[in-house]
């Protein structure tokens, strides 16, 4: 690792920062001084009833109610209890600008490009609320999408959830059987699907696969089918009770929307894990705990201000997609982009942040490892002037990454490495807005998450590697997993090993500049000759190899030890 940090924030970006205002509200409020990220995150994990009381007035959480309970059964991890007495409505607090600046900026590759401003999505959401509801939508009824990341798709998701339903969604590019594992085991009443997509300048129609998952999903009433390519109305023609999105919303005129005040653990949507054992677990995640907790993200350590610019390049199948389309909370213009990062070549996203002025650019590491792959340094044809931060998250950027970001795309700029997960659908550890960037690490523990890494006998370790886990209650622990009545399935995934402890799965460490590093998964942790190894050591040092575009670690049982066995993927034209 370096001696010297990369990068630093100069004291007007930390005196503009939503943290410092935020420090400011709470010292005034309760008579405190906190002056540091340090001070801010102990106070969130001695006193969280009053640290997300406090988050919900900062943010100007908007509810019916909020009640006076903030925080019942503390202790219990999981079972605690936040604000057990709101009422409240997700969607609503989406929606809280009427104005004619933009809401959302998207581009599908080059094929398709459109603005969408506060009004318009306003005025879409009320007629979807509107035609959901004369189709007898009830909060509950689950609603499944596959689609593009496009504004339709946040639209549907407000409309569905404006009467309390549930979502899921995963993108166009999933194979049936991988669509059936997961909305097979949800029982959709309504399901939105695209008339095809664009990946890498092709066109690909979707009806055949469409056709196969509608059948395998009987539960259905109606299918909602949304033009991309242009093709919806012949896609519905071939569906059973299929209507295109533009028919379906057509009688209705914008009018107040009547939004369902719901309880604050309200199922909001269902997420899946990597089904990397069989079918994919569904995470079912509550109203209040993903609103406050991606909330506190996108303001307190993000700094994100209202007409600020939000781009994150994901799918609708990856749990970034919910956490961008909560931007909208924090009154962020959301930059939609689907399709191919490197389509029609690897300038196209930077240009997309230059002409539209990011910023906030989200992404991969593996994204930034491709970019560096090419040979191209951005700094040299894009300024990115606007872009204040760069986030990763997805996997562990490695140090060559974080010199990559500094040498070749930017200099001034807070590159913010983060991880959590879909579980929590947000962040364990992550940005520091205050701090230091070093290479190869994560800055801090997220606010309000009391991070430990633990020995194999439950102990914290100062040093060393061991497991990641949270040792407090927070918002965004999931309500527990579909079709899991015991509640064990829940429970084994991640309070088995240690008691009344979060077990996050991931192999850390702790660094001298009091980040993080994370190793991996802790199941995937290899143990050759006694010495554990995280794989994501392994391909920190193999996917550096310019002729390896990623590589894959398995331990195989070998001689009475365990042997590293490592397969590659290898750059066209490489033999």
């Amino acid at each position: 690792m370096s001696a010297e940090p990369l990068w630093s924030p100069d004291a007007a970006r930390i005196a503009a920062h939503r943290l410092t205002k935020f420090m400011a509200f709470v010292n005034a409020s309760r008579e405190m001084d906190m002056k540091t990220y340090d001070d801010v995150h102990g106070f969130s994990v001695r006193e969280p009833d009053n640290f997300w009381s406090d988050v919900w007035d900062f943010c100007d959480v908007r509810a019916e109610t909020r009640g006076e309970r903030v925080l019942v059964d503390r202790e219990k991890v999981p079972g605690a209890q936040f604000f057990p007495d709101a009422r409240l409505n997700f969607a609503q607090n989406m929606l809280r600008r009427n104005d004619d600046t933009p809401a959302m900026i998207f581009r599908g590759e080059d094929k398709v490009r459109y603005d969408v401003s506060w009004r318009q999505l306003t005025d879409q959401v009320s007629r979807l609320h509107q035609a959901f509801r004369d189709s007898g939508m009830q909060p509950g009824d689950r609603v499944c999408a596959v689609m593009p990341n496009m504004p339709e798709t946040i639209s549907a998701f407000a409309g569905a959830n404006s009467l309390g339903a549930v979502w899921s969604s995963c993108s166009p590019d999933f194979g049936e059987r991988g669509i059936l594992d997961r909305f097979g085991q949800i029982e959709p009443s309504i399901l939105i699907v695209c008339d095809g997509y664009y990946y890498n300048g092709k066109t690909f129609d979707i009806t055949d696969k469409i056709e196969q998952v509608v059948k395998g999903l009987p539960t259905l009433k109606k299918v909602i089918v949304v033009s991309y390519t242009g093709n919806a109305p012949a896609t519905a023609a071939r569906l059973p009770n299929a209507v295109t999105f533009d028919d379906f919303i057509d009688a209705y005129s914008p009018a107040p929307i009547d939004y369902a005040m719901l309880p604050f653990d309200h199922p909001l949507y269902i997420l899946f894990s990597s089904g990397t054992t069989g079918v994919p677990k569904c995470i079912v995640h509550r109203t209040g705990g993903v609103l406050l907790k991606h909330m506190a993200e996108h303001q307190l350590h993000c700094g994100i201000n209202p007409g600020d610019r939000l781009f994150y390049f994901t799918t609708c199948g990856w749990m970034m997609w919910n956490w961008l389309a909560s931007g909208l909370a924090s009154e962020a213009t959301l930059m939609l982009y689907d399709g191919s990062p490197f389509a029609p070549s690897e300038t196209v996203l930077f240009d997309y942040a230059v002409e539209e002025r990011f910023t906030l650019f989200g992404t991969s590491a593996k994204f930034i490892d491709a970019v560096k792959k090419t040979g191209w340094r951005p700094m040299d044809t894009h300024s990115l002037a606007t872009v204040k931060s760069i986030m990763s998250t997805g996997s562990t950027l490695v140090p060559e990454s974080f010199e990559f970001v500094y040498d070749a795309i930017k200099q001034d700029v807070h590159l913010a490495s983060m991880s959590g997960g879909t579980d929590l659908c947000g962040c364990l550890v992550g940005v520091n807005p205050f701090g230091a960037v070093w290479s190869g690490e994560i800055q801090a523990p997220g606010l309000g998450h009391d991070i430990q890494v633990f020995d194999d006998d439950g102990k914290p370790m100062a040093r060393g590697k061991g497991e990641l886990v949270n040792t407090n209650s927070f918002p965004s622990m999931p309500l527990g997993f579909l079709n899991d009545d015991t509640g064990e399935r829940y429970h084994n995934a991640y309070y088995a090993r240690f008691d009344n402890v979060w077990c996050q799965g991931d192999f850390a460490e702790w660094t001298d500049n009091g980040g993080m590093i994370i190793h991996g998964r802790s199941d995937a942790t290899l143990n050759p000759g006694g010495v554990r190894i995280g794989t994501a050591e392994i391909y920190a040092q193999v996917e550096q190899i310019p002729d390896v575009i990623e590589g894959l670690a398995i331990g195989q049982n070998w001689d009475n030890d365990v042997r590293v066995v490592l397969f590659v993927r290898l750059a066209d034209g490489v033999v």
